[in-house]
């Protein structure tokens, strides 16, 4: 069964950075930088898990995931495995022959695996070896950092961080918060052949507990940047399939429309992905989203490259081809 996301990444979810791990707060935040509040917090694209261990229940028992009917079926599974000898070691000899408490073991060694194992966390990038002193940036990926950073090119580091912690801890590239930043509308994802149907994010169709904050309907949680480059989609409905298109998206939203929107009755049908109602929710306060089509654009096409050979450098060493 299709889905209606693209997967996000669940590397790098550290305990050791609070607002990681922090729960979903309903309450909007002020960002360091910006002068607009948004929520922050939580796991997934809609922040509705308030754990790992909460978050791993959704793909195991998703249909369009790993489609387990139920988590009777899944225990039986789990007890069928060569492993199995070493569930019950860890957890105890009866635990398989109760499924409700085995699978509450099943979520807890997922959790301690992502937190715990370094695979998910190696910081084996060309970038953290850079901020260690082992090697140089190449002349255009120095540039590409510079135009990330700067608030009046790409503006990238507003909500994803490069900053080096105080602790010293090296930057995870995001803010945790949610943003809306009116993406065009996926065609191949087969639910969205439905006109009457959007995916609004913290306003559902998931999530349904922030339905009635109309004012966040279209936000989505900005997710860390790191292995960004070894991905294959981006944005949350999978639109953008390069790390090229995705950059240059945010330099040409408002500008260019027409290369991203459709046309209806002769007009481009700009954020075609929300109904119209909401459409006003779209960010045009974050830079380079600020400007309006009769103006420059803020990445050239050689700064649109340059940008993403820095975003290169945040390959994990196990993912780099």
């Amino acid at each position: 069964m299709p889905g209606f996301r693209a997967v996000p990444s669940l590397r790098y979810t550290l305990n050791r950075t609070p607002a990681w791990s922090k729960q979903y707060q309903s309450s909007p935040v002020e960002r360091a930088i910006e002068t607009d509040s948004v929520p922050i917090g939580g796991f997934g694209w809609d922040g509705r898990f308030n754990s790992l261990r909460e978050q791993a229940t959704f793909p195991l028992l998703a249909a369009n995931e790993m489609g387990n009917p139920s988590v009777e079926a899944l225990i039986a599974k789990l007890a069928r495995t060569a492993y199995a000898f070493r569930f019950r070691t860890l957890f105890g000899a009866g635990i398989l022959d109760h499924p409700e408490a085995a699978f509450q073991a099943v979520l807890l060694a997922i959790e301690r695996f992502e937190l715990d194992d370094t695979s998910f966390h190696p910081y084996s990038s060309r970038f953290d070896a850079f901020l260690d002193g082992k090697l140089a940036l190449s002349p255009a990926e120095q540039r590409g950092l510079s135009l990330f950073s700067n608030p009046s090119k790409g503006n990238c580091g507003a909500c994803h961080i490069a900053a080096v912690g105080a602790d010293g801890s090296h930057p995870l590239f995001t803010d945790f918060s949610f943003a809306n930043l009116g993406v065009p509308r996926n065609t191949e994802i087969p639910v969205n052949a439905d006109p009457a149907y959007f995916d609004m994010g913290l306003c559902g169709p998931l999530r349904r507990d922030q339905i009635k904050q109309r004012q966040w309907c279209g936000m989505f949680k900005t997710p860390s940047l790191r292995n960004a480059a070894a991905r294959h989609v981006f944005f949350h409905n999978g639109r953008a399939h390069t790390l090229l298109e995705a950059v240059r998206f945010y330099a040409e939203r408002d500008i260019r429309p027409e290369r991203w929107y459709p046309r209806a009755t002769g007009l481009v049908e700009a954020f075609n992905d929300l109904p119209a109602s909401l459409r006003d929710n779209v960010d045009h306060i974050d830079g380079p989203l600020n400007r309006g089509p009769r103006a420059p654009v803020a990445l050239k096409e050689s700064e649109v490259n340059d940008i993403v050979a820095f975003l290169n450098t945040l390959t994990d060493a196990d993912l780099r081809q």
